[in-house]
C-alpha cells in the first residue's frame, strides 16, 4: 500500500473564521466558491438606516391595523351575534359570528394568490400600498352596516361580504410585510427588526381589545348594542390614511431592486400560473415546512387572541369586563417579550426556539387551561401569561424564518400561499372548531387538547427547518448595517476562504 502524501501545512483557523455560526460559515463558503473569490464591496449590501426604519415601522403599522379590527372583533364577538343573528340562541349567535368571523378566512388563500404572484412582479411596495387601503374600506364598512333589525337579513349578509374584503386583502398583507421586511435587514439582525412586524400585530390587537374593554366599562349594554359597537370599527378609516401615506413614501427592497435589475426581463414573461406551478413543483418541500409553522403559531395565536375571551364569558360564565382584561394583559405582555425573542432567536437560532416552544406547548397547554378556568385573581392570570410566553415564542421568529424558506423571485408568492392556506385551513377556524368541540363533547379542556395537537405538528416540522439566523436570504447579496460591517464581511470572507482553500487541497 502507497504511503498517502502529507497534508497541506494548515495554519491556524482565523479568529473570524471560527467565531461564524456553522449555518453561515455554509452558505458563505458556498458562495465563495462560486464567485472564485472573498466579497468585493459590490458584492455585500449596505443598508441604509433611515431607510430601514421607515420601511419597518410602516409594515408594523399595516399589521398594527390589521389587528386592531381583529382585536375589536374577537372582544366584540357575543355583541355582533346579538346585532347580526338576534332570532338565535345565545350560543348560536356566538358560532354565527365566529362563522362570519372564519369566512374571511376562506378567501385569504385567493387574496394570497392574487397579490403574491403581483408582489413578486410589480414589486412588494405598490402592493402593500393597495392591500392597505382595502383593509381600512373592509374596516370602516362593518361599521356602518346596519343591524339585522333595521335591513333584515340584508345586515349578515353585508357583514360577510365586509369581511371578506378584509380577507382578500390580507392575504396579501403579511406575506407582504414579512417579505418587505427581511428583505430589508441586516442578516445579523434579521430576528429582531422583523418580529417589530409582530410587535405591530400585537399592539394593535392591545389596541383594539382595550378601547373595547373601556367602551364595555362606559356604555350599557343598550348603548352598546345599539351604537357603541361601531365606534371601534370606524376608527380604521384614519387609521388608513395614515398607514397608506407611510407606504406610499416607502422605497422598493434592497433585494427586489437588485432581483429586477438582473432578472427583469424573464421575470416580465413570467405568467401568474407558471409561477405558481413552479413554487408548488419546485418549492414544495420549504412550503410544507411554512404551512407547518404558521400552523402552530397561528392555532396559538387565534386560540388565544380569537376564542378565549369568548371562552371565558360564555364557557366559564365570567363578566366581560373581566374576561377583556385578563387576555388584555397576555397581549401586553406579549408585546413586552416580543423584541426581545426577535434578538434571541438572531443569537441561539430560530429551530431552538421553536423546538423548545413547541415541547413546551405539549407538555403545559392542559396546565394552563386548568389554571384559567380555576377561581381567584391570579391562577387565571398565571395560565394566560404561560399561553401568551408560547405565542410570543412562536411569533418572535416567524417574520424573519418564513421569508428565508423561500428565493427572492418567488418569495412574496410563495408565502401567500404556504402562509395564507395555513392560516385559512387551521388559524382563522380555531374558534369556530374549538367551540363546536366543546358543544359537542361538553368537555371545556378541548381547547388544551388542540393547543397539544398544533405542538406536535410543529415539532415535527422543525425537525426538517433549515436553520437561517444571521444567514443572507436565498437569491440576495449578504445584508449589513453599516460600512464597518460590510468592511469586516469583507475581511472574514478573505479569511474563509483561504480556509476552504487550505481543506479543499486535501484529497
Amino acid at each position: 500500500m502507497e504511503d498517502q502524501p502529507d497534508p497541506p501545512n494548515r495554519g491556524p483557523v482565523p479568529k473570524s473564521v471560527a467565531n461564524l455560526p456553522h449555518q453561515v460559515r455554509e452558505e458563505l463558503t458556498r458562495r465563495l466558491r462560486r464567485n472564485k473569490g472573498a466579497f468585493r464591496e459590490e458584492d455585500v449590501q449596505v443598508v441604509e438606516r433611515p431607510l430601514l426604519k421607515r420601511a419597518v415601522s410602516a409594515s408594523a403599522l399595516g399589521n398594527c391595523m390589521e389587528w386592531f379590527d381583529f382585536g375589536v372583533y374577537s372582544y366584540l364577538a357575543a355583541t355582533i351575534g346579538k346585532v347580526f343573528f338576534p332570532g338565535a340562541s345565545p350560543a348560536a349567535q356566538v358560532i354565527s359570528s365566529f362563522a362570519t368571523f372564519a369566512a374571511a378566512f376562506v378567501v385569504r388563500p385567493l387574496g394570497g394568490l392574487v397579490f403574491g404572484p403581483l408582489g413578486d412582479r410589480i414589486g412588494r411596495q405598490k402592493v402593500l400600498a393597495t392591500t392597505m387601503i382595502m383593509m381600512a374600506v373592509g374596516t370602516f364598512a362593518i361599521g356602518l352596516i346596519p343591524s339585522y333589525g333595521t335591513i333584515g337579513i340584508a345586515a349578515p349578509v353585508l357583514l360577510l361580504l365586509a369581511r371578506m374584503v378584509q380577507g382578500f386583502s390580507t392575504g396579501g398583507e403579511y406575506g407582504g410585510a414579512t417579505t418587505f421586511v427581511a428583505e430589508y435587514s441586516p442578516d445579523r439582525r434579521r430576528g429582531f427588526l422583523s418580529s417589530w412586524l409582530d410587535f405591530g400585530t400585537f399592539t394593535g390587537y392591545a389596541l383594539g381589545s382595550a378601547l373595547v374593554t373601556v367602551l364595555n366599562l362606559l356604555l350599557s349594554d343598550t348603548e352598546m348594542l345599539s351604537w357603541g359597537w361601531r365606534i371601534p370599527f370606524l376608527i380604521a378609516g384614519p387609521l388608513g390614511v395614515i398607514g397608506l401615506y407611510m407606504r406610499l413614501k416607502l422605497e422598493e427592497s434592497p433585494a427586489f431592486q437588485q432581483q429586477l435589475d438582473e432578472h427583469e426581463k424573464s421575470l416580465a414573461q413570467e405568467s401568474t400560473g407558471d409561477e405558481l406551478r413552479t413554487i408548488v413543483k419546485d418549492h414544495w418541500r420549504p412550503l410544507l415546512i411554512c404551512m407547518g409553522l404558521v400552523l402552530l403559531y397561528n392555532v396559538t395565536n387565534y386560540m388565544v387572541t380569537g376564542f378565549l375571551p369568548t371562552y371565558q364569558t360564555e364557557t366559564l360564565n365570567r363578566s366581560s369586563g373581566s374576561a377583556d382584561v385578563l387576555v388584555l394583559i397576555g397581549m401586553v405582555w406579549i408585546v413586552l417579550l416580543i423584541t426581545f425573542l426577535g434578538r434571541l432567536s438572531d443569537r441561539v437560532g430560530r429551530r431552538p426556539l421553536y423546538g423548545v416552544s413547541a415541547a413546551a406547548m405539549i407538555v403545559l397547554a392542559v396546565p394552563s387551561f386548568l389554571l384559567i378556568k380555576a377561581d381567584g385573581t391570579w391562577p387565571p392570570i398565571f395560565g394566560v401569561l404561560i399561553l401568551s410566553t408560547l405565542l410570543a415564542c412562536f411569533a418572535a421568529p416567524s417574520a424573519a424564518t418564513l421569508p428565508a424558506l423561500f428565493p427572492t423571485a418567488v418569495r412574496y408568492a410563495a408565502m401567500g400561499i404556504g402562509f395564507n392556506f395555513a392560516v385559512a385551513i387551521f388559524g382563522g377556524t380555531t374558534p369556530l372548531v374549538t367551540e363546536a368541540l366543546i358543544s359537542l363533547t361538553g368537555d371545556d379542556l378541548m381547547p388544551a387538547y388542540y393547543l397539544m395537537l398544533a405542538g406536535v405538528i410543529g415539532l415535527v416540522t422543525v425537525r426538517f427547518l433549515p436553520e437561517s439566523s444571521q444567514v443572507p436570504l436565498n437569491g440576495s447579496q449578504p445584508m449589513v448595517g453599516s460600512q464597518e460591517e460590510q468592511q469586516e464581511l469583507i475581511s472574514t470572507s478573505t479569511d474563509l476562504y483561504q480556509v476552504e482553500g487550505q481543506y479543499s487541497g486535501v484529497r
